[in-house]
């Protein structure tokens, strides 16, 4: 069909087209999931809805302070959103993904807004869960860059934890950091 419509010289056109139909063909079978999904989402008072995105939001900011958000990271946020058991697995991947796009496409001004609108919505111990977790996530492959050491210190003051609150979480995810590690390997060779 695509070959008719696109000609013979334009084969690759006709080949690309046929490869998105496919597809669109065979993700149709998941539409069901994902609007059941949604549904879920829409089914959440609008609170809780808004605490969950907001939440998934900071950790892919977190995630993507190097500008890279990589499996394990994405593998750590949908973990930590379903922690606490506030979501599903299923409903954990989607809204990961939705918020892997959101940091990596929108980004500066909004990252303070969103991480603002959690820090209204969220409980004190819901803003360390959170501060905990963006530790988690960017400690997710074994160190913590000084991009993101510096992204979840950004992220610990717009949540307006307690200092002793902050300085606890960090201590648990200090030989991960990477001026730590840089240390003890310079430390090693003397």
């Amino acid at each position: 069909m695509f070959r008719r419509i696109f000609g013979t010289d334009k084969s690759q056109a006709a080949d690309v087209a046929e490869t998105a139909l496919t597809q669109a063909e065979v993700a149709s079978g998941d539409t069901a999931t994902v609007r059941r999904i949604v549904a879920r989402l829409e089914a959440m008072p609008p609170q809780q809805a808004r605490l969950v995105a907001s939440a998934a939001y900071t950790l892919a900011r977190a995630a993507n302070a190097d500008l890279d958000i990589s499996t394990t990271e994405t593998e750590a946020i949908e973990r930590e959103l379903q922690a606490h058991e506030a979501i599903d697995e299923a409903t954990a991947i989607l809204v990961a993904e939705m918020a892997k796009l959101q940091a990596r496409t929108v980004g500066g001004t909004e990252d303070y807004v969103v991480t603002r609108e959690f820090a209204q919505l969220a409980t004190e111990q819901q803003k360390a869960d959170v501060l905990r977790a963006c530790f988690v996530v960017s400690a997710s492959n074994g160190i913590i860059s000084a991009e993101e050491s510096t992204e979840v210190n950004q992220i610990a003051k717009e949540l307006g934890l307690d200092d002793d609150v902050v300085s606890d979480i960090r201590a648990e995810f200090h030989e991960r950091l990477s001026a730590v590690q840089e240390v003890r390997r310079l430390a090693g060779r003397s």
